[in-house]
């Protein structure tokens, strides 16, 4: 990895690290070896003096001139001296008006002063090979870009802060410490030193996979709120699953009659409830039906309820519950979801005593979608579907990524492992060869450890510019 971060350095880059199009003040930046030199090149101060001239990290109001001495634009530029930059390189920043054209024309003109342009995400990936962030906060970059909700961002700029990378480097000194024990008593038995038993080694690693297990506990939430909460709305046709997704975005968004198999197809929308961010699907009716048009949109809905993370099982609170109602109840089985009494303006037919097996202790609420009347109740239980008891964002760390919760898993899985190889009494060799295992994925998650072509992949699904 010395040797890429080394290339990276020898060669300069820019890119317009605002977004495209219209704007108010637009931004290009340089990053590398030359950019003092690059950026001197387009850039002249009004005052006549050299950009070097100036202290760090000042901007200094002046114009970019084209080759032939003609000005593209009035800009303000600034230098920032390497490691103290966002890479920890030299960085020059020009920020212009933000029109297309005159961006891309300065652009244009850092390429010919020596500047290449900028792969997807290659600042932030100089930023991690030069070691002013780790793996996780250079991930974060993007978590705290595409943020859906408050709760969202809050994780992302604690993990940008380096709260999980110092928690996964603490678990992973755990192990190596372990692993450097069994070492010194393998290759030196002769000499005196205290042996770790198989006792010890069990206590150390049962608390190092208790607290990758603490993390694992939040992954849940932190997917949730990095990609959104999966939520598909079934029930037969006619028992408000439309109203009452209408309910949901306070809005007239599907079609509502009495006509039973009006939804003939899936209608998503994304929007935040409660703080959390949800992509929520209305589905279609699902019935026996011999309309090929709905019988496309039910075969839909199968789909839809198959991918979703809840579902939400719509009844007719007044009417009695039919075989219809009990076929869909049963697709839900080892699904997380939650019952919605509906119409409960309309009366009750107290259709809640006729779940049974499975559904009688099964979350039920009773709502209007009409009225509103027990929505507050629906956005509660979701909020503890989401956060726990709580029902809130508490200060624990949130693990977003599915890299990372995949990578804890693995190393968990060698944890558990070597501890069965311990309580076998096992050679220590064998019981190493668990724990390397497991402190390497640990160290895939902070970069220690990660190949190169993970780190490409990672940083190619950046933005240019970032």
């Amino acid at each position: 990895m010395e040797n890429t971060a080394k290339q990276y350095q020898e060669e300069t880059i820019s890119a317009v690290c605002t977004a495209l199009g219209e704007g108010a003040i637009g931004i290009i930046r340089i990053s590398g070896e030359n950019a003092l030199a690059a950026g001197e090149a387009i850039f002249k101060a009004a005052s006549g003096r050299k950009l070097a001239d100036y202290p760090v990290n000042t901007l200094v109001y002046g114009h970019v001139y084209d080759a032939d001495g003609s000005m593209v634009d009035e800009v303000m530029a600034v230098y920032m001296r390497g490691p103290h930059s966002y890479t920890a390189e030299d960085v020059v920043e020009i920020q212009c008006h933000g029109g297309v054209r005159s961006l891309q024309k300065i652009l244009s003109l850092s390429y010919a002063a020596g500047a290449r342009p900028a792969e997807p995400g290659e600042f932030t990936k100089r930023a991690f090979l030069n070691g002013r962030i780790d793996l996780v906060q250079a991930e974060a970059v993007m978590d705290i870009i595409k943020s859906r909700s408050d709760a969202a961002l809050k994780v992302a700029v604690r993990q940008q802060e380096g709260q999980l990378s110092s928690e996964v480097r603490g678990l992973r000194k755990e192990l190596l410490d372990v692993i450097v024990n069994l070492e010194a008593v393998i290759d030196y038995p002769e000499d005196d030193i205290e042996e770790m038993t198989f006792a010890s080694v069990l206590d150390s690693v049962n608390k190092t996979a208790e607290g990758v297990n603490k993390l694992l506990a939040n992954a849940h939430t932190g997917k949730i709120l990095r990609e959104g909460l999966r939520v598909a709305i079934i029930g037969k046709p006619n028992v408000g699953k439309s109203s009452f997704l209408n309910c949901l975005l306070k809005e007239d968004r599907a079609i509502v009659s009495e006509y039973a198999g009006t939804t003939r197809d899936v209608i998503e929308e994304q929007f935040l409830l409660g703080g959390i961010p949800i992509v929520l699907a209305d589905t279609a009716g699902i019935r026996e039906t011999e309309d090929y048009v709905e019988r496309i949109g039910v075969e839909k809905s199968r789909r839809i309820l198959n991918e979703a993370e809840l579902a939400i099982v719509v009844l007719d609170g007044s009417a009695l519950l039919s075989e219809e109602d009990f076929e869909i109840l049963e697709l839900v089985k080892g699904r997380s979801y939650v019952i919605i009494i509906n119409k409960s303006d309309l009366g009750s037919a107290n259709i809640k005593n006729s779940l049974n097996g499975e559904f009688k202790n099964a979350p039920v609420i009773e709502l209007s979608a009409k009225t509103g009347a027990g929505l507050d109740v629906f956005t509660g239980w979701l909020q503890k579907f989401v956060y726990g008891s709580d029902k809130h964002l508490g200060d624990g760390i949130y693990v977003q990524n599915a890299r990372h919760e995949n990578l804890l898993k693995n190393s968990l899985a060698s944890m558990q492992d070597a501890l069965s190889a311990a309580e076998a009494q096992m050679p220590y060799d064998c019981i190493m060869i668990d724990l390397r295992n497991a402190a390497g994925f640990l160290g895939e998650i902070t970069g220690d450890t990660v190949r190169d072509e993970i780190i490409n992949e990672i940083f190619s699904k950046f933005c240019i510019g970032k």
